[in-house]
């Protein structure tokens, strides 16, 4: 196959080459390592990828194919990106607390056969439309709904693996479809290439290398817990697959894993620094690490621990357009703008505005396929993102004259917290099925922790009267963890422009008022569904 040459070798960027690589290369290096003790060398990694393509194969999986993946981070999630990958299939995960609408919206826009489900999951399918489903397999466990066809987890891996892959896949190809958190309005399937996430890993952060063994806890249905195990691909490195970030564990899983790089996002870095010293703070093989945000917790945790830290801005549909020296000088910067990749902040008219004046960030690349490829089914938003070759981000930026980009606030309408972006179109959604409600707004207000706590305000319907507790209690079911308010406000209506839009910045800047329900103050603790260990 001949390519540009801007392009890099099918060994270097494409799953299914970079496996028989390593194997070749590296046959006995560890490559994976999982939370409860499994560990994998290259030849075994490449050895199971096999046998899970052949067991997909004959569930009658081929190139192109849409796959949905609805599991925790374990060994089968891997095995299942890794075979369909193999395949030349797309890889589609789904974030493991989505329930009801937002479930069977993602369900729906995925246009998949095949679906690879844990068992804890499985009773949520219950109550939404399957769309074009047809199969699936249930790992961890027995599970079935009606008019499904139901295969035990012995069906995702064969007996006997492929011998070869048995389509060429190129570096343009789809490579996975991760939704985004539907800031906007519903979630979007982000189109990526393999190139997209080479450009989004490795070449995007060359100091992680072949000598790295890499910390994934963040989930591999988000871009930031796929990043990590790209690199691993790219440089032929290793990674270890835990389940979630835990503050107690962190550094015990560090030191016992001989952890070298990871990725350390909002609350994690607070929760980390209120940890009491230690004579063993720096009693570790942790040498670096992306902190996102940067600012003055970032620069703590790297003195205080050794770390050479840097820190980034990147997003589901881009490829770390921006990224850092080693301790950053300026706190809230994401860094500068790194080779390949073009970067504007413009004003409404696409018109590039000056330094220090806040606009929109846009992008492009000097190769092809380096960003993603569209939204699903979904051309409308195509063409907006990608309105006069530039890919529009969304979020508000500023710059300096000396080339370092600020984020200032997201003109999307989302809300971040502890790592999720959050649709508050989504939560209003959920809020006015309540029946005592009129109307709602989600906005997000800054936590102790960093990143934002979602506070909702609501209007009643006439003649009737809105109980936070039940309120919120009407939520649990019905909304994943991350997404349920912490405040709630009862307003007797919502502030609104001329074209009856409501101006949430009004409802920012009034903050916590004395009449806003804490569900924290009220003994109300939200935790995470545990799914499989």
């Amino acid at each position: 196959m001949v390519f540009d040459s801007r392009f890099p070798e099918v060994e270097q960027c494409v799953l299914g080459y970079q496996l028989q690589r390593w194997a070749r290369e590296r046959p006995n290096q560890t490559a994976i390592l999982f939370h409860g003790g499994e560990t994998w060398s290259w030849n075994q990694t490449f050895e199971m990828t096999r046998r899970a393509a052949a067991g997909l194969r004959k569930l009658g999986v081929g190139k192109g194919d849409h796959v949905l993946s609805w599991q925790p981070n374990n060994r089968e999630a891997l095995l299942t990106w890794f075979g369909l990958n193999y395949l030349g299939a797309v890889y589609v995960p789904i974030n493991v607390a989505y329930k009801g609408q937002l479930l069977q919206h993602v369900v729906e826009l995925a246009n998949a056969r095949l679906l690879i489900c844990h068992a804890d999951l499985v009773s949520r399918l219950s109550d939404i439309d399957l769309g074009t489903l047809k199969d699936m397999v249930v790992t961890h466990g027995a599970g079935s709904i009606d008019g499904i066809r139901c295969h035990g987890a012995d069906a995702l891996v064969a007996d006997e693996p492929l011998s070869d892959m048995p389509e060429v896949v190129a570096p343009w190809d789809t490579q996975y479809i991760i939704f985004t958190s539907g800031t906007t309005g519903p979630s979007k399937a982000v189109l990526s290439s393999y190139m997209q996430g080479y450009s989004m890993g490795p070449e995007a952060h060359p100091y992680v290398t072949g000598e790295d063994r890499c910390l994934v806890n963040m989930p591999l249905f988000h871009a930031g817990g796929t990043i990590y195990v790209i690199m691993t691909l790219a440089r032929g490195g290793a990674c270890y697959i835990d389940s979630h970030f835990k503050t107690e564990d962190f550094w015990p899983t560090v030191r016992l894993n001989g952890i070298t790089s990871t990725c350390l996002v909002a609350a994690m870095i607070p929760f980390l620094l209120k940890l009491p010293a230690s004579d063993d703070d720096r009693n570790h093989p942790l040498k670096k690490a992306l902190c996102v945000p940067w600012n003055e917790d970032g620069r703590a945790i790297g003195k205080r621990h050794g770390i050479e830290v840097r820190t980034c801005f990147n997003m589901t549909e881009i490829s770390g357009p921006l990224v850092s020296e080693p301790f950053p000088e300026k706190s809230g910067t994401c860094g500068r703008a790194r080779p390949g990749v073009e970067v504007r902040v413009v004003d409404e008219n696409d018109c590039e505005v000056g330094p220090g004046v806040t606009g929109e960030l846009i992008l492009r690349t000097d190769r092809p396929w380096s960003l993603n490829h569209g939204y699903y089914r979904n051309p409308e938003a195509t063409a907006v993102a990608w309105r006069n070759g530039w890919f529009h981000t969304g979020d508000g930026f500023r710059y300096d004259s000396d080339g370092n980009f600020y984020f200032v606030d997201r003109i999307k309408d989302s809300i971040r917290r502890r790592g999720e972006n959050i649709s508050s179109f989504e939560v209003e959604n959920e809020i006015t099925a309540y029946p005592a409600v009129r109307e709602a707004a989600a906005v997000g207000i800054p936590s102790e922790f960093g990143e934002d706590d979602v506070m909702v305000l609501v209007s009643a319907v006439d003649g009737q009267l809105i109980d936070p507790i039940n309120l919120f209690r009407f939520l649990e079911p019905r909304m994943a963890h991350f997404m349920l308010p912490r405040y709630i406000r009862i307003v007797p209506e919502l502030p609104k422009t001329p074209t009856s839009k409501v101006m949430k910045h009004l409802l920012k800047e009034e903050g916590l008022t004395a009449n806003t329900w804490d569900r924290e103050a009220a003994g109300i603790t939200v935790k995470r569904e545990k799914i499989g260990n």
